[in-house]
């Protein structure tokens, strides 16, 4: 199949099925995303409860995550995904229909956001492990991740600003049947597709014994463990904007669901945006550098729209901290997925998982608890404060990530060893 070189991992009929069900179940993921937050904060008026909502929904990963990992090395990943999409559709569907009927209460909306919170921790680290399994070409695998990141920010661009205008004309139940109705394209998919199934080897380990080694390699290898702590950071600090976006489309701009969808809706066309700028790169060199500029630039977004007063200003800044926020994890993400081996590389793609998305749990509970305090706009501020910080401190580090880097990238054949000192 004919296509440009941005696109290359298109060429996989495997990862191509897959890609198609999976931007139709991330819509409808988007449109149910932006439901739940603006339905809790319907139900309360209150900033904390969408703090705890968010911080519910996530929480799960710090736990599930690791877990997943280790076990997505051990089992078929194809049945663990269909496994947990089902599932996913079965939650979704309950909770159009428990809202729908008007039976649904706060408490109710925090015990589904925790189910699909663990079934979501489950899907996500053995959904990037699986990748590998679904291109013809490993050195396909950088452009898969990007391409998976447009996917996800091309429907977080359409999902977020479609389920305000669902909420407004119909109700929040509607993109909760919407997203139940979606899962099923992703189903299908996966069932059509034949993954090349790797060569596991028998391990000899208990599950627990291979789930520590696995964290005792990231968290010592001079490489991964900067790298994740630097996304967890990052991750840390731009996520409250989910939860913290209700109350500044109707504190600070006296609007409602439109605005509130508008606005997530830029974060998605700021991380599209970079996502393609991504897939556009021939190759992994580099990217430890684009991670500083990614997160300098999702630092500068979050703190211009804490002063922002104005709708399309707020929109640019918004947009600015989707390609900041992106442009870090597909980074991270990419540079890991180079250098490990694939019989860790369902733990350590959970171990980056854990730290990207773990730490999105306790930022919201944070942010949601402070912005009853200080309040929204100054909340933002404080989270790219501590963006701001993390960029330094990891603009320190640099020049020794760049050392141990090398030798690694020439040992893999991604640069040449007499050309280390002048790739990086």
């Amino acid at each position: 199949m004919l296509l440009p070189q941005s696109l290359r991992a298109l060429r996989s009929k495997n990862f191509r099925a897959y890609y198609i069900g999976q931007a139709v179940s991330q819509l409808g993921s988007w449109m149910q995303s932006v439901a739940i937050m603006w339905l809790a904060y319907r139900l309360t008026g209150s900033t904390a409860a969408t703090g705890t909502i968010g911080f519910l929904s996530m929480a799960p990963f710090i736990v599930i995550t690791p877990i997943a990992g280790a076990l997505s090395d051990r089992v078929s990943r194809k049945k663990l995904l269909l496994t947990v999409q089902s599932l996913l559709l079965l939650v979704a569907l309950a909770l159009a229909i428990v809202t729908a009927t008007g039976h649904i209460t706060i408490t109710l909306l925090a015990t589904f956001g925790f189910m699909q919170g663990m079934l979501n921790g489950i899907e996500v680290p053995t959904r990037h492990a699986f990748f590998v399994q679904l291109i013809d070409d490993k050195n396909d695998l950088p452009n898969a991740i990007a391409l998976n990141s447009i996917n996800i920010n091309g429907t977080r661009l359409i999902g977020p600003a479609l389920g305000g205008l669902v909420i407004a004309a119909v109700g929040e139940a509607a993109c909760f049947g919407l997203n139940a109705f979606s899962y099923l394209a992703v189903l299908i998919q996966l069932m059509r597709i034949k993954p090349h199934e790797p060569i596991r080897k028998a391990s000899s380990q208990s599950f627990t014994r291979d789930l520590a080694d696995g964290w005792r390699f990231a968290l010592t290898h001079p490489v991964i463990r900067p790298l994740v702590l630097m996304v967890g950071a990052v991750s840390f600090a731009i996520s409250p904007y989910t939860i913290l976006m209700p109350a500044i489309s109707v504190e600070t701009f006296n609007q409602g669901a439109r605005l509130n969808g508008l606005f997530i809706s830029a974060v998605g066309l700021g991380a599209l945006i970079g996502a393609i700028t991504f897939a556009l790169r021939p190759n992994v060199r580099g990217l430890t550098r684009w991670l500083l500029g990614t997160a300098s630039i999702a630092a500068c977004g979050v703190i211009g729209f804490s002063f922002s007063r104005i709708e399309w200003i707020s929109f640019m800044c918004m947009s600015m901290t989707g390609m900041g926020l992106m442009g870090s994890s597909v980074c991270v993400n990419t540079i890991i997925q180079s250098i490990v081996d694939d019989d860790k590389r369902g733990r350590i793609v959970s171990i980056y998982s854990t730290f990207f998305i773990g730490a999105a749990p306790l930022s919201h509970l944070a942010a949601g608890w402070l912005a009853v305090k200080i309040g929204a706009p100054h909340t933002f501020l404080v989270c790219g404060a501590i963006c701001a910080g993390a960029c330094l401190l990891y603009l320190a580090y640099l020049p020794r990530l760049r050392k141990h880097i090398r030798p690694i990238y020439a040992a893999r054949g991604i640069i040449e060893p007499i050309q280390e000192e002048a790739t990086k």
